[in-house]
């Protein structure tokens, strides 16, 4: 278990799911510090909040000395594959999420880097849907970079958090589903605060495996740090 202030770097918080877990972050007494990096302003305001704004994340050349210092980074960038070639979904979902996890790695080797992928992801990167394949050997390189520790999240249906700006219009149509599909499918359904808050006690206190489905974010979720431990 880290016993300093969580220190995390974010991207993705333009969308429904990194504007979530910023969210559940800037609450957190455990996080000291976020560093928002997006490709146009978020417009979010907070005493613990930096964002740089960097269109190329394919080339952090330019903002690398603004990087280091961090010992979290919370991966929620990502892309449908829908209406997207192949050529280029492999490109926005694996070599830009290497690229920067990469460049993170060696200017944060005491880093816990977590991924948000999704339910279904193929590890064997051999199975029937591509999206499934890349996100799968998405996964499995990122295990592979020098950080001190790599965890995968594969939620599934992820109720947003209320009065957040970027919920996805059409959870408000579906919503209903929600305790329905908790109580007969607990592992494909859970809350954008479970997940952000099992993100946060990942980089806290770590997880027993590196892949978490959709029970294992809500178990860790509600996990509480080891008694006798506090930040500094």
């Amino acid at each position: 278990m880290t016993t300093t202030g969580i220190r995390a770097i974010i991207t993705g918080a333009t969308g429904m799911v990194g504007e979530g877990v910023m969210h559940e972050c800037l609450q957190h007494p455990a996080v000291e510090a976020v560093l928002l990096i997006n490709r146009k302003p978020s417009g979010f305001s907070h005493p613990k909040l930096k964002e740089i704004v960097h269109t190329d994340f394919y080339n952090f050349s330019a903002i690398e000395n603004q990087l280091a210092g961090y010992n979290a980074c919370f991966f929620c960038l990502g892309v449908s594959s829908v209406g997207m070639s192949e050529q280029e979904y492999y490109r926005v979902t694996y070599t830009l999420t290497l690229h920067m996890a990469t460049t993170l790695s060696r200017l944060n080797p005491e880093m816990t880097f977590c991924y948000v992928s999704g339910a279904g992801t193929d590890s064997s990167e051999k199975g029937r849907f591509r999206w499934a394949r890349v996100k799968g050997k998405t996964e499995n390189d990122l295990t592979r970079l020098p950080f001190k520790q790599v965890f995968n999240f594969r939620p599934g249906f992820i109720k947003p958090t209320r009065y957040l700006k970027n919920a996805n219009k059409y959870y408000q149509y579906i919503g209903w589903l929600f305790p329905l599909g908790r109580a007969l499918y607990p592992s494909g359904f859970c809350t954008m605060e479970e997940l952000g808050k099992a993100m946060i006690n990942s980089a806290r206190q770590g997880y027993e495996k590196p892949i978490l489905e959709g029970t294992d974010i809500i178990e860790l979720a509600r996990r509480q740090p080891v008694s006798g431990i506090r930040f500094t």
